[in-house]
């Protein structure tokens, strides 16, 4: 018999990996247009605006699909998921809710002067909107992440007869987990465009296209990513502190720690065995992982078996998502390094393996995200609402098979729609960004391909 509860949770999983992506990008990106849109207005060279009609484009397509796949998200609260909607309602509703008053409608009251509006409207109020349009993306993800963090650490509310009431809005928002989650996904979301970007412009430069636009674009990449990575490694130690002291299971499913011990190692290498309670094949620190989550040697740290069997995650899925998320994370740090020691020679567009390393990472940002939204919701289970309400008490009513059928319906339809989405998105970063003649500052539309190679970004103004 089919797993109504197994696979309501794959479907979300599926529905929303898809989902983050888009939005996630969005975040960086709007940010990014802004800072391109200051550049121009600031020193009048038109290569910053010609990079901004480039990025422009992917945005647009990057915002519909991020659309398109939210509004199936929030179907499945009713449908797989009417028992937590019914139980939690009163607190997740006007989340979503101030979600969609607030940032969306933001966002959709600017989103069509910054496609749309460029030789319609003056230069100042294009900017504005464009920064509308990037502070919309962030105060949305500000709304979605204290619903999630409300759920994994719940606080400002009284529970009766099995239902959520809100008693403090302040202590619901900004629930215990919310100010370092918000953080750690706000900085992710932007190091997951900044390696997108770089990695774009490292593919022009090995192909010797747009050599001075791609090289400002790396160069304003390796700036960034070389100041952000360090700083996310904080947060993410932060965060990590903040998770061991309100879930300490999923900490020690994230460490492969069974038992508690002091001066615990930093485990590289595992295969957590659940039967056995124990590990196969270890390889770790000794005394690191202490050193991190008490900032001593000596200090203890929680075991998976002081906690009833029941209530562990699925250790080895925690386990590897996480070492997936730091090892992507070091090699993001090695890149942004690398690249800023190369910048400072005056070698960083010639560097070649250098160029190579990037576009191949170019993905990593967005991988290592998803990879630490595993991390955070498997280590959640069995918790709905962590500690009041498991995942089994939260689903819909109905026979898995309705839910099989339409997660099926779901794969063949994603595919289809956003298999074609990423497929433009790929050929525009292909055609690479198109030069904006003196006469044409103001129009929306770019007139004709960069000759290669293209004109010094000094000279364009």
């Amino acid at each position: 018999m089919l797993d109504a509860v197994l696979l309501a949770r794959i479907q979300f999983a599926f529905t929303i990996t898809f989902h983050i992506l888009f939005p996630a990008f969005t975040i960086g990106l709007a940010s990014w247009l802004a800072m391109l849109e200051f550049l121009w207005l600031r020193t009048g060279k038109d290569a910053y605006l010609s990079l901004y009609r480039f990025w422009l484009k992917i945005f647009a397509v990057s915002f519909g699909l991020g659309v398109v796949s939210g509004i199936v998200m929030s179907f499945q609260f009713g449908t797989n998921w009417s028992a937590f909607s019914e139980a939690a309602g009163n607190v997740i509703g006007p989340l979503l809710g101030y979600e969609v008053m607030t940032a969306f409608f933001l966002e959709a009251t600017f989103l069509g002067v910054m496609l749309f509006g460029a030789d319609r409207v003056g230069k100042g109020l294009h900017f504005f909107s464009t920064c509308m349009v990037a502070f919309g993306t962030l105060l949305s993800a500000f709304w979605i992440l204290s619903a999630n963090s409300w759920m994994q650490t719940p606080a400002g509310f009284r529970l009766e007869d099995g239902i959520y009431y809100p008693e403090n809005w302040f202590e619901i928002i900004f629930n215990p987990s919310f100010p370092y989650r918000f953080a750690h996904m706000v900085a992710a979301a932007f190091l997951s465009t900044c390696f997108i970007i770089a990695g774009v412009a490292a593919t022009h430069l090995l192909e010797g296209r747009f050599p001075r636009r791609a090289g400002a674009t790396l160069r304003l990449a390796v700036i960034f990513a070389s100041i952000v990575v360090p700083l996310q490694i904080v947060i993410g130690d932060l965060h990590g502190l903040n998770t061991q002291e309100h879930q300490p299971v999923k900490v020690a499913a994230m460490e492969g720690n069974w038992e508690s011990r002091t001066n615990a190692p930093l485990l590289l290498f595992a295969i957590p065995d659940e039967e056995g309670e124990t590990n196969r094949f270890e390889l770790g620190i000794p005394g690191l992982a202490s050193l991190i989550l008490q900032h001593d040697v000596g200090g203890r740290i929680a075991g998976l078996n002081d906690f009833p069997p029941d209530e562990r995650p699925p250790v080895a899925w925690v386990f590897w998502c996480f070492r997936l998320m730091v090892g992507l994370g070091v090699i993001m740090l090695f890149a942004a390094w690398a690249g800023l020691v190369q910048m400072w020679r005056g070698r960083l567009e010639q560097t070649r393996w250098l160029l190579r390393l990037f576009r191949y990472a170019a993905p990593a940002g967005l991988i290592a995200l998803l990879a630490g939204w595993f991390t955070t919701e498997i280590g959640r289970q069995p918790w709905l609402i962590y500690g009041l309400m498991r995942t089994a008490e939260g689903v819909s009513p109905v026979p898995g098979s309705s839910v099989g059928t339409s997660l099926l319906l779901f794969l063949l339809v994603y595919v289809g729609v956003f298999g074609a989405g990423t497929y433009y998105v790929l050929r525009l970063i292909r055609t690479g960004p198109l030069e904006v003649p003196p006469t044409d500052r103001g129009a929306a539309t770019p007139v004709r391909p960069l000759s290669v190679p293209d004109e010094p970004i000094e000279e364009t103004a």
